[in-house]
């Protein structure tokens, strides 16, 4: 029985569905039909503290159970987010727009990764002795910092929701979660799994609402720790108000991300790169290689090719499997996205394919694909976050470099070539945090994934994540006498 997309109330606090009418309404719109499929609340500032505080008094005893307690309840709950796939992304195409056939296989099981991943690592965070002259030694402790806070952004809700509770949780600490108002659906699913699986109430919390709860979330004293996913300017204001109370951060921004394409490269493989990194998910990721720069030798041949698969993208239905491009996520990106073609064809890009909005119900747009741009152009430089491809000239290694590495953000880079050696020098260059060599946009939980510059602080994923969800203690053991000079 697929879930109903009305929730059985906004909030998932201490255990329990919370409801609290109070708060500022949120409608829920599916980006499919434009029309309302549920609503809930923002958080009142009362909604926020019985969050917070059900979070807290959850730690300590969480916090005390032992790796493998911790790990088994984690791995557990992946367990019944595999088992609950199907159902999991229909309401994830409910809330987001993007297609089943996508959703099937990259967010709810991306999540449930993440949840077997650091389940499977909960047992193993130890510390380490080191011995010293003369019979003294220090011993180190890995201890949970206490409670997270996360904020999420509208693309991936349930994966981001898991990519940081996963972490959070097994390092011992508690988390409250605040979706993006966009899609605040998934999340609540999230909660409601750890519940089940056997997580104390008020481990892990769900509350609702735009900046403001997010602000008192990122300022109340007894949060350790905020990770955040959007953008760069929210981010900015994010990190500053943590920074004010020293308060440890994630960073997981945007980007304006180069994918280098020289002419040696396999075609149809690099242009694979060149669509899984601009019109998967309809161009909604951050870590797009929006600024596609193809090698003087293969342009034309590149833009021909790409022009003709670019056929074969099924827009349509999202809820139909054999769709491939779904709407944009709201009608305000959408309007957005619109602004950025405009923009581009108005300071002379050529608009080789597509860009034009699709008319009808929903939030759809043909995915856009530009020739002849150039590095002042605005697509070139900001980050558009819809299906925009910009493909820009160039002739050598070097002149690509100085070009791809010319922006302000820094979150992932990719290049695709047959040379092996050029391969690992391209990246060895790249001024980015997630690098790509003959793929593009891969994200397993296995591997450290964020940025450099202004894409972020801090990774997600992989045993880097431990770092960021927990802190060393250092123990100095003396085994002798304790001397002083008086």
């Amino acid at each position: 029985m697929p879930y109903d997309t009305q929730p059985v109330a906004s909030h998932f606090i201490d255990g329990q569905y919370v409801e609290d009418t109070a708060g500022e309404p949120i409608d829920v719109i599916y980006p499919a039909t434009g029309q309302v499929i549920a609503r809930v609340y923002a958080a009142t500032p009362a909604i926020v503290e019985r969050a917070i505080a059900a979070a807290k008094r959850a730690q300590a005893d969480w916090a005390a159970m032992t790796g493998t307690q911790r790990g088994r309840i984690l791995r557990r709950a992946a367990d019944i987010m595999r088992e609950r796939n199907y159902d999991l992304s229909v309401l994830e195409t409910y809330d987001t727009g993007k297609p089943l056939s996508e959703t099937t296989i990259a967010d709810a099981t991306s999540g449930a990764d993440a949840l077997e991943y650091f389940g499977g690592m909960a047992a193993t965070l130890t510390g380490e002795h080191i011995p010293l002259g003369g019979g003294d030694f220090v011993y180190t402790r890995r201890e949970a910092l206490g409670v997270c806070v996360g904020i999420g952004a509208w693309n991936y809700p349930t994966q981001i929701a898991c990519w940081k509770g996963a972490p959070a949780l097994a390092c011992g600490n508690t988390m409250v979660f605040k979706p993006s108002e966009t899609t605040p659906l998934c999340a609540l699913k999230v909660a409601e799994i750890l519940h089940e699986a056997g997580a104390p109430a008020g481990v892990y919390n769900v509350v609702q609402g735009m900046g403001a709860v997010g602000a008192q979330l990122v300022t109340d004293p007894r949060v350790a720790k905020v990770s955040l996913t959007g953008s760069v300017p929210t981010g900015k204001k994010v990190y500053a108000a943590a920074a004010a109370e020293m308060k440890h951060v994630t960073m997981e921004l945007g980007g304006k991300s180069p994918l280098i394409i020289f002419d040696d490269a396999d075609l149809d493989s690099a242009i694979s790169g060149a669509i899984n990194g601009n019109f998967y998910s309809t161009g909604q990721v951050c870590s797009n290689g929006t600024r596609v720069f193809v090698q003087r030798g293969i342009k034309e041949a590149f833009l021909k090719r790409l022009a003709e698969r670019m056929d074969n993208a099924v827009i349509g239905d999202p809820m139909v499997m054999e769709t491939t491009i779904g709407p944009m996520a709201s009608e305000r990106q959408l309007a957005i996205v619109e602004g950025y073609i405009a923009k581009g064809v108005a300071e002379g890009a050529r608009l080789v394919k597509g860009g034009k909005r699709i008319a009808g119900a929903g939030f759809y747009i043909e995915p856009a694909l530009f020739a002849d741009v150039t590095d002042d152009m605005t697509i070139a430089r900001e980050e558009i976050f819809g299906p925009v491809l910009s493909v820009l000239e160039f002739e050598t290694e070097e002149e690509v470099m100085a070009r791809a590495n010319a922006t302000e953000f820094g979150l992932a880079a990719g290049v695709f070539t047959a040379d092996i050696t050029r391969a690992h020098r391209v990246v060895a260059g790249f001024e980015a945090g997630t690098c790509y060599i003959n793929t593009y946009n891969l994200a397993p939980v296995e591997a450290p994934f964020g940025g450099s510059k202004l894409s972020g602080v801090g990774r997600e994923n992989s045993k880097a994540a431990i770092n960021h969800y927990s802190e060393v203690k250092t123990v100095y053991v003396s085994m002798n006498k304790c001397e002083a000079p008086f």
